[in-house]
């Protein structure tokens, strides 16, 4: 039963969209292009997030989704400066 609360308080602390701006609305400091870009990545993720569900997304993005995608534009501007 131990296993069962630790595992219920580990799911409890998961936020998978965490630093992600799930918004609709456009920020004051945003651009157009920018905007509907943002709106099309949310559109895709939580797609994913329902087609996968909880689980597979939490074992995919162990530390959330806006934690992998800054790695990824964090890699993206590493190999553009080699």
């Amino acid at each position: 039963m131990a296993k069962n609360k630790n595992m219920t308080k580990e799911l409890d602390n998961y936020k998978p969209f965490s630093e992600l701006n799930l918004s609709n609305a456009r920020s004051e400091d945003e651009s157009y292009k920018d905007y509907r870009k943002r709106l099309k990545q949310n559109s895709e993720i939580l797609k994913l997030y329902n087609t996968l569900g909880l689980d597979a997304f939490k074992e995919m993005f162990p530390n959330g989704i806006g934690e992998a995608i800054k790695n990824a534009e964090n890699a993206k501007e590493l190999g553009k400066a080699k």
